[in-house]
């Protein structure tokens, strides 16, 4: 029985899995979005949900403690400059899990897990990959063009000289 046994194990001794959560967190800050399992997911929760409180401070102090946590410098601005000011209003439930499936290998649920509020920003990525997708299949396409051209050229060489 697992009376009295709050938190996530996930298979991890304690520095693993704290350094599993700073990443994932990090990650969520800087991202807006990521696919884990549903497990980890469920894990990293609360600790996104309380760096975003800090953000909200926005004091000396909770930034200091913000730096403790997470991995970079970068991911602290932007969660005190971005993302904190973003849920000014609202007390907590910031983050969806969205459940999108099973992993390949050994089956375990996958999820999203997102910020609220962030479908702007990935929209905006989404059409930035969407564009340079575009551009890449048209330098492929008139490449594709120019060395069928050559390659006529060169059999009408041939036959000429034939």
């Amino acid at each position: 029985m697992r009376h009295r046994n709050a938190g996530f194990k996930l298979g991890r001794n304690t520095s693993h899995r704290r350094a599993l959560l700073r990443n994932l967190v990090t990650s969520v800050i800087v991202e807006d979005r990521v696919e884990t399992t549903v497990a980890k997911a469920k894990a990293v929760r609360p600790h996104v949900e309380k760096m975003i409180t800090l953000g909200k401070k926005g004091d000396l102090h909770a930034r200091r403690q913000a730096l403790s946590f997470l991995h970079t410098d970068e991911a602290v601005k932007r969660l005190f400059d971005t993302v904190a000011p973003r849920y000014g209003d609202r007390q907590g439930g910031y983050l969806r899990i969205v459940r999108t499936g099973f992993q390949q290998g050994d089956g375990a649920e996958k999820a999203f897990i997102e910020l609220l509020g962030a479908e702007k920003q990935l929209d905006e990525k989404r059409q930035k990959r969407a564009e340079i997708k575009a551009k890449k299949r048209a330098e492929l396409e008139k490449q594709l063009e120019e060395q069928n051209k050559q390659a006529e050229a060169g059999n009408q060489g041939g036959e000429e000289a034939a």
